[in-house]
C-alpha cells in the first residue's frame, strides 16, 4: 500500500472538523451469538448520492468472498436522525439519496470465521478483518478514518493492531488503503516485544497457555526475525515504527496466515503446548518474509488493491513463491531445524511441482493468474485441477530453491538477487513488473544468465537440471524406480470399500486403465479389502510392471479393467555425508550452519 503517512486529523464522534470523513463505532453485546454493532458517520458529503460497498477481496487474498452477505439490519439516517432513502442496485452496494451532507449509518455484522480472511466475534475475541467487517464509501478514500472500538471490559478485552493508537480504545488510518490493510484483534492476549534497529516487534498472542510458553514462543520469533533481516540486511521502516504478530492459537479459529503492511494475522486450533511451538513457526517464518516480498517488494499489478473485484498478478510465483521458499530456509539459518530436516523436507514440495501434469497446460506466470479460481475460492462444479494446476506458492519455491542453487554455482546467490530488487524496488516502494525482476536478474549475474532462467523456466514450464544443482551443494537425489505405483489416490473406509479420492493423473496407470475419481474398487486379482487396509501397503505387494485385474463399479454398474503398475515417480533428498569439500563447503554457506 503506497503513500500512506498523511496527516491524522482527531475527532470526536458529535464534533467532526472540516478535515475528517468517516467516523466508525463497533461493539460487541451480543457476541455469544456472533454479531457485531456497527455504526459509521460520513461528513462533507458533496455528491447527492453517497455510495456505499461492502468490500468483495482482502488484501492479501485473490478470489471474491462477497463479505455483505454476513450485513443485515442495515439503516440510513441524516445528522438529524431523519430515515434516508437506500437503493439496492446490487448485492454488495447501497445508495444512500437525500442526505444533509452527513450520512449516519448502522448495521449488524455475523462473523464466526477467525482466520486472516474474515472475522469471528464470540466471548473469547473479536478478530477484525476490515474489509469483511466495515461498510466504506469509495469517493472518500484518500481520507482520514477514526473508529471506536467498544471492548468488553467484563471479558477482559484489550487490542492489538497496526492502526495508530489516538486514546482509549479509539483508533486511526490516514486513508481506506490502510484501514483496509489493518487487521485488529480485541482478547485478553498476552504482549511480548524487542527492538530492532529502533523499531518495535510485538507479538500479541491470544492463547490458553502459560506466560513460559509465551516467552519460549517468542524467542523463536527474535530468531526468525534477525534471520530474515539478515537477507536484506535491513528491516523495512515500519510505518509507525511497530510490527505487531497478531497470533490467534485458540480451539474456534481456522488455519491461516496473512500478511499486512505492518502486521499479520496468524491463526491456528494447534497450542503452543500442544505441537504449536514447532508447527506453528513456519508461519511466522513465512509471513513476516512479506514484510519485504509483496508489502514494499510490491507487484505492479496489484497496486493499489482493488476492494471490487478480484485481483490478479502474474508475479505471484515471486511474490508467494519465492517466500515460501524462504519459510523453511529460514527455519534452518535460525536454528530452530536442522539442516538435515530442512533438506529431507524439500522432498514434498518437489515431488509435487516435478511430477504434476500441470506445467503442460500452464507457466508460472500462468499459475499465478489461477489465484482467484483457487485462493479460499468457492466453487460447486467439478474441476481438473489436480492435473492442471500447481500452487504458485509450491512452483515458485521450487524455482527459487533452482535459482539460489544456479546462482551458488557461479559464486553468487539469491540473498543477493533479493537485496538488489529490495534496494530498486521494495525499499522506495516502486512497483515492480516481470519485466523488472528479469532485468535485474541479468544486471546481478549477467545477461545470458538471466534470459536463459526467465525464458527456460518462467515464460515456459521447463525444470532445472535438480540432480546437479543437489549434487552441487552435497545433496543426494534418488528415486526408488523398484517401488510400484497405481496413479491414483485411494482411500479404504471403514466398512473396507476402497474409493478412488481424486481425479487420476494424466498419464499415470489408474488414468490410462479408464479409472476416474469416485470409482468404487471392489478387487484387485479377485481380493477383496477388509477394515483397517492401506491401499498402498496393498499396492507394495506387487512389482513394477505388474498387470492388476481391478473390478469396480461407476455409477452403480460393474466393470473390469487391467491396471500396469508403473514405476515411482517420487523422489527423495537426503545429505550427501561423502560429498566434496567444495560441495559441503557451498552447502554450509547456503544454509548457513556450521
Amino acid at each position: 500500500m503506497k503513500n500512506i503517512i498523511l496527516p491524522i486529523f482527531f475527532i470526536l464522534f458529535t464534533n467532526f472538523s472540516t478535515s475528517q470523513t468517516i467516523y466508525y463505532e463497533i461493539s460487541f453485546e451480543n457476541a455469544v451469538h456472533h454479531e457485531a454493532q456497527i455504526k459509521a458517520s460520513f461528513t462533507n458529503i458533496k455528491e447527492d448520492t453517497l455510495v456505499l460497498r461492502m468490500s468483495r477481496t482482502s488484501p492479501g487474498r485473490y478470489a471474491l468472498h462477497e463479505f455483505a452477505k454476513n450485513v443485515y439490519g442495515f439503516k440510513a439516517t441524516d445528522s438529524e436522525g431523519n430515515k434516508l432513502k437506500v437503493i439496492r442496485p446490487n448485492n454488495h452496494e447501497w445508495q444512500v439519496i437525500g442526505h444533509d451532507g452527513t450520512i449516519k449509518i448502522k448495521y449488524i455484522l455475523y462473523a464466526n470465521r477467525g482466520d486472516g480472511t474474515y472475522s469471528q466475534v464470540d466471548e473469547t475475541h473479536a478478530h477484525l478483518n476490515i474489509p469483511a467487517t466495515f461498510v466504506y464509501a469509495p469517493s472518500l478514500s484518500n481520507g482520514p478514518i477514526e473508529i471506536k472500538l467498544i471492548a468488553r471490559k467484563d471479558l477482559n478485552w484489550k487490542v492489538a493492531t497496526q492502526l495508530p493508537h489516538v486514546s482509549d480504545t479509539t483508533y486511526s488510518a490516514p486513508n481506506l488503503q490502510y484501514f483496509m490493510d489493518s487487521p485488529i484483534e480485541i482478547s485478553n492476549y498476552n504482549l511480548r516485544e524487542f527492538k530492532v534497529e529502533s523499531q518495535n516487534i510485538r507479538l500479541a498472542l491470544h492463547h490458553n497457555g502459560t506466560e513460559q510458553e509465551v516467552d519460549t514462543y517468542f524467542e523463536k520469533i527474535k530468531k526468525v526475525v534477525l534471520a530474515e533481516r539478515d537477507v536484506y540486511e535491513e528491516l523495512p521502516k515500519f510505518d509507525y515504527g511497530t510490527y505487531t504478530f497478531l497470533a490467534c492459537y485458540i480451539p474456534n479459529v481456522s488455519g491461516d496466515g496473512m500478511e499486512h503492511r505492518n502486521s499479520t494475522v496468524l491463526s491456528s486450533t494447534r497450542s503452543l503446548a500442544k505441537g504449536g511451538m514447532e508447527r506453528n513457526i513456519g508461519t511466522v517464518s513465512h509471513e513476516f518474509f512479506h514484510a519485504w516480498n509483496v508489502e514494499r517488494i510490491r507487484p505492479k499489478s496489484l497496486e493499489p488493491f482493488n476492494f471490487e473485484v478480484a485481483n490478479m498478478s502474474g508475479e505471484l510465483w515471486f511474490a508467494e513463491g519465492f517466500t515460501s521458499y524462504y519459510t523453511n530456509l529460514i527455519l534452518c539459518r535460525a536454528g530452530l531445524i536442522t539442516p538435515k530436516a530442512y533438506v529431507e523436507g524439500l522432498s514434498g514440495g518437489f515431488n509435487y511441482v516435478w511430477n504434476s501434469n500441470g506445467r503442460q497446460f500452464f507457466n508460472p506466470i500462468e499459475m499465478s493468474y489461477q489465484a482467484p479460481f483457487v485462493d479460499a475460492a468457492r466453487s460447486v462444479d467439478p474441476v481438473n485441477r489436480d492435473n492442471t494446476f500447481i500452487s504458485y506458492y509450491s512452483y515458485g519455491s521450487a524455482l527459487g530453491l533452482a535459482l539460489d542453487l544456479s546462482l551458488r554455482q557461479q559464486n553468487l546467490n539469491l540473498d543477493d538477487y533479493l537485496k538488489m530488487v529490495w534496494q530498486n524496488f521494495g525499499k522506495n516502494e516502486t512497483p515492480y513488473t516481470i519485466a523488472d525482476l528479469h532485468q535485474s536478474l541479468n544486471t546481478y549475474a549477467g545477461k545470458t544468465f538471466g534470459d536463459l532462467f526467465f525464458n527456460s523456466y518462467i515464460h515456459n514450464s521447463g525444470m532445472p537440471d535438480f540432480k546437479s544443482l543437489f549434487e552441487s551443494v552435497g545433496i543426494l537425489l534418488t528415486q526408488n524406480t523398484h517401488e510400484p505405483d497405481f496413479g491414483a489416490s485411494v482411500g479404504i473406509t471403514e466398512d473396507g470399500i476402497a474409493i478412488i479420492q481424486r481425479n487420476t493423473q494424466i498419464n499415470r496407470s489408474a488414468y490410462n486403465a479408464g479409472l476416474e475419481k469416485g470409482d468404487v474398487i471392489t478387487s484387485i486379482n479377485g481380493n477383496g479389502f477388509g477394515k483397517g487396509q492401506k491401499f498402498s501397503d496393498i499396492i507394495q505387494q506387487y512389482k513394477v510392471g505388474d498387470e492388476l485385474e481391478v473390478k469396480f463399479t461407476r455409477f452403480g454398474e460393474e466393470k473390469i479393467t487391467k491396471v500396469k503398475l508403473d514405476p515411482s515417480p517420487r523422489y527423495n533428498m537426503t545429505i550427501n555425508e561423502e560429498a566434496s569439500k567444495e560441495a559441503i563447503s557451498k552447502r554450509k554457506a547456503w544454509l548457513k550452519s556450521e
